[in-house]
């Protein structure tokens, strides 16, 4: 099924493709069909996910996917949260946002630098899909005095997720895809896509 991922974050673009191949999806970054990105408006991961799903599906004419995802700090009251990719400002980059983050965080000690990976995955059939599929994910963790490893993108070098002793930019890529965020999000969407075994 051609699918357009209404994404033009490529490091996600990465993780859903190899996450969805084996179920017959191909991807189609909304940038490769030419969809401009919509303002994400949400003050909710499910209301941007929505949002941007049902903007790609109208410019396209095809079934879209969209994630909005982000990261939540209990110390700083569940912030960045939506403005995640833009904590640092409009077009911060994600060394910008890192760096904001460990500043905000550099009083707080190990024990109360409780955080999670929160994920909202959004399909529709179409833009004006009156049931639209809706999925979760969380992975729970901490974040790091200082960043660590080199792989991944955003808040990972500084996420070190419960259970674990490394940052999630120090795993192996597909070990990261097996237990995060995005991928218990994807798990729950593949469960209620039609056909699928209950």
């Amino acid at each position: 099924m051609r699918v357009v991922l209404a994404t033009g974050n490529v490091g996600k673009q990465r993780e859903l493709t190899e996450l969805l191949a084996p179920r017959g999806f191909t991807l189609l970054r909304q940038t490769e069909l030419g969809v401009e990105s919509i303002e994400e408006t949400g003050t909710t991961f499910e209301a941007n996910a929505l949002l941007k799903a049902r903007h790609a599906a109208q410019v396209t004419g095809l079934p879209a996917l969209s994630d909005d995802s982000g990261l939540e700090v209990d110390a700083l009251g569940g912030r960045p949260g939506v403005w995640s990719a833009r904590f640092a400002g409009e077009g911060a980059s994600d060394a910008d946002n890192l760096a904001l983050l460990l500043r905000e965080l550099a009083s707080v000690p190990a024990d109360r630098r409780s955080a999670r990976y929160r994920c909202v995955i959004a399909f529709v059939q179409s833009a004006d899909d009156p049931q639209p599929l809706i999925a979760h994910g969380a992975w729970e963790g901490h974040i790091t005095l200082q960043p660590q490893g080199e792989g991944g993108f955003g808040y990972d070098p500084a996420f070190v997720p419960q259970g674990l002793a490394q940052t999630v930019a120090q795993m192996d890529a597909v070990a990261k895809n097996a237990v995060s965020h995005r991928a218990l999000a994807l798990r729950s969407l593949l469960a209620q896509l039609p056909g699928s075994p209950r």
